[in-house]
């Protein structure tokens, strides 16, 4: 519409600029025959059938003739009434008006996006709250929103309603009770003479400390029920208060470890059939013991692996960093970050090696 109105502007006024050196008679000739000719159009056409007009035609005409009075109008000969060409136009100004003066965003104004994310942080740090709920605390905050708002930005979100959010998972439970959990598991490696050797750590959920509780080609029950009682000592001196203890349904495992640790007020929790990720940290540590240390070195016998696993248990608890913790070790704190740009610009970092140079630890240089 818009290409078809400009080119009949365009040509329109090439036709007036044609008329400015016409005289008066010849205007007068022309329009009389140009009346002529539309009272032979609408004699063939008949009163019954309608001539269309193109939007842009109907644009064209009221624009060209609203500048007349009404009276004017009323004299020229035209295939529609006067009152059409005067609708035309009034049609035209109200979808301008309307097109220029509507608003940016019809309806409520958003909510501000600090109070949107302050009300998806709630239902997050709470998953038995509900909507209403949740505009109650705003409401003690001082924030006025609707309840229906805190609904709908709910809903927006993929947020399932209270009831279907409270139930309590396995990953909910390991972190809100993480203080008062153990989980312990076996490792098997090969030394170079091709005997296995049976590992058995244990990792505290909260600290992510990890202690080596021994190695043996042997995994009597004897052996494993003095391994706990090692442990159960340990935690003692270190003031640990562990309540739980996460492990597998190993048969290594003697039916009497459970008995030795109740007797210190620490409960058993088994994992699931074919379900490691109910004891994900212990396997997460396991993976990293292989993948940091046995898989990049040769251990020649039992003495050799424990003595592997012993510097591997203080790197791992004195040096390395932790996501879970914020990049600090088990056993060591985040230093404060240097602000001093002299000492940024003059760095002198040194390197120490353990195991041969498998483990690598920096430090600043005194």
């Amino acid at each position: 519409m818009l290409l078809r109105l400009a080119y009949l502007t365009i040509a329109n006024a090439f036709a007036a600029l044609r008329l400015l050196s016409m005289s008066d008679r010849d205007k007068d000739v022309e329009v009389l025959v140009l009346r002529h000719q539309i009272a032979i159009l609408e004699r063939q056409l008949g009163a019954d059938t309608r001539v269309r007009f193109a939007p842009e035609d109907r644009a064209f005409l009221a624009a060209l003739l609203t500048s007349l009075p009404r009276e004017a109008l009323r004299r020229l000969r035209l295939l529609v009434r006067p009152d059409t060409v005067l609708r035309w136009h009034h049609d035209l100004m109200r979808r301008h008006h309307a097109r220029t003066c509507r608003p940016t965003r019809p309806g409520r104004p958003p909510t501000v996006r600090s109070i949107r994310a302050l009300i998806l942080r709630l239902v997050r740090e709470n998953p038995g709250w509900g909507y209403r709920r949740v505009h109650g605390e705003l409401t003690t905050l001082g924030i006025k929103v609707a309840p229906s708002t805190v609904w709908e930005i709910l809903r927006q979100a993929g947020l399932d309603p209270a009831p279907e959010r409270a139930s309590t998972t396995w990953a909910d439970f390991l972190r809100s009770q993480a203080d008062a959990l153990l989980a312990c598991d076996f490792i098997e490696t090969v030394t170079l003479s091709g005997e296995r050797q049976y590992v058995l750590a244990a990792i505290e959920h909260a600290t992510r400390r990890v202690r080596v509780l021994g190695t043996t080609a042997h995994p009597s029950a004897s052996w494993v029920i003095q391994a706990f009682r090692n442990l159960v000592m340990d935690l003692d001196d270190a003031g640990c208060r562990a309540r739980f203890l996460i492990r597998d349904r190993d048969g290594k495992f003697p039916a009497l470890i459970d008995e030795v640790l109740a007797e210190a007020g620490i409960t058993t929790v088994l994992t699931g059939i074919r379900m490691p990720r109910m004891n994900s940290i212990m396997e997460r540590w396991v993976q990293s013991c292989r993948r940091e240390l046995l898989d990049r070195c040769l251990v020649w016998n039992e003495r050799h692996l424990r003595h592997t696993l012993r510097e591997y248990e203080h790197f791992y608890n004195q040096h390395r960093a932790h996501q879970a913790l914020n990049q600090a070790a088990p056993l060591r704190t985040v230093p404060d970050p240097i602000t001093d740009p002299e000492r940024i610009d003059d760095l002198n970092v040194r390197r120490r090696d353990r195991l041969g140079g498998i483990l690598h630890e920096y430090s600043h240089a005194a």
